[in-house]
Order: structure tokens, then C-alpha cells, then sequence
């Protein structure tokens, strides 16, 4: 438990998908967490899991589908070295010149998919939503991703650590 927090809940999953519009088109969606803000009620993610759909195997294109959970809007789906992106994964199939689009060599990224054990936490949301992002590349279908979040609620127990969380989560947008 994060110091100067009070767990208000037992554990929570909460899941939710997202999917393109079209080809290769960045969206995002609210996943509300209906916090209780007056009581300073924070959500502390302790463990997450992204399942991006594969890519289109495409001759001599690289084709990704990438997909990050944020604790706040993003106008593309960042990476793990942006301060609001909690997790990210991608999936890619790297065909070069001299393959068939089933030869195409695939990759896959996660990060992170649980807490370590040196650690409390992966992020604490403490506002009312987090946003769960995907955009393909090169695929000729649309794509989905699908995110299982594990966590609990909490009390910040002091004002002004519940105000430098929030400030800290809208300053890293």
C-alpha cells in the first residue's frame, strides 16, 4: 500500500475494448473510473494486460497494431517513455523484399504486465478516467484492442498529496 493512502475497496478488474474506425486510424477510449474526488478517492493500478489484435501480414511492409493505457488524453498512442502512458503493447510483422506476406517475421511488446515485487504499484490514476488508445500501421483492416486493468480504490489520507497527484496526472498530458 503507497504511503498516506487508505485502501477503500477489495481488489477490482475493470476491462474495456477500443476499435479503429477504419484502417491505420488512431482512437481512444474513456474508461470512466467514477471516482469520488471530494473524498480524495484515488484508483492504484497494480496490474494490466493489453491484447492488441495481430496485424495484416502485407509483402515487403512492416505492419504494426499498437495500443497504450494513459491516465489521460492522448493524441496518439505514446509509449512507456511518456509520464501519463501506464502500459503499452504492440504487435508487428516485419515482411522485407524477398518474403511472401506468409513469410513475414512477427514481434511482440508488453510493458508492463504486472507489478514488481520490489514495488507497490504500476501508477495511481486520481482522476475520474483513463484512456485506452490503439493505431495500426499499414494494415489493410481495421483493428482492436482489448485491456483488463487490476487495481483497487483508495483515500488519499492528506489534501495536499491528493492535489499533487492530480496536478502532477494533468500536467503529464
Amino acid at each position: 500500500m503507497p504511503k498516506g493512502m487508505k485502501a477503500t475497496s477489495s481488489p477490482i478488474q475493470i476491462s474495456a475494448i477500443v476499435s479503429e474506425t477504419g484502417p491505420n486510424t488512431f482512437i481512444s477510449q474513456e474508461i470512466d473510473l467514477t471516482l469520488n474526488v471530494l473524498d480524495r478517492e484515488v484508483f492504484v493500478v497494480t496490474q494490466l494486460n493489453l491484447d492488441v489484435d495481430a496485424p495484416d501480414s502485407v509483402a515487403i511492409l512492416t505492419t504494426q497494431t499498437n495500443a497504450s493505457l494513459s491516465t489521460t488524453a492522448r493524441t496518439n498512442v505514446g509509449s512507456i517513455a511518456d509520464s501519463n502512458v501506464l502500459g503499452a503493447a504492440s504487435r508487428s510483422i516485419i515482411c522485407n523484399a524477398n518474403m511472401t506476406p506468409d513469410g513475414g517475421i512477427p514481434f511482440d511488446r508488453e510493458d508492463p504486465l504486472f507489478t514488481p515485487l520490489s514495488e507497490d504499484y504500476l501508477g495511481i490514476v486520481s482522476t475520474n478516467n483513463m484512456f485506452l488508445n490503439l493505431e495500426g500501421l499499414n494494415n489493410g483492416n481495421p483493428k482492436s484492442v482489448r485491456v483488463r486493468v487490476y487495481g483497487y480504490r483508495a483515500i488519499v489520507t492528506d489534501a495536499a498529496v491528493f492535489a499533487a497527484l492530480v496536478q502532477s496526472e494533468l500536467l503529464s498530458a
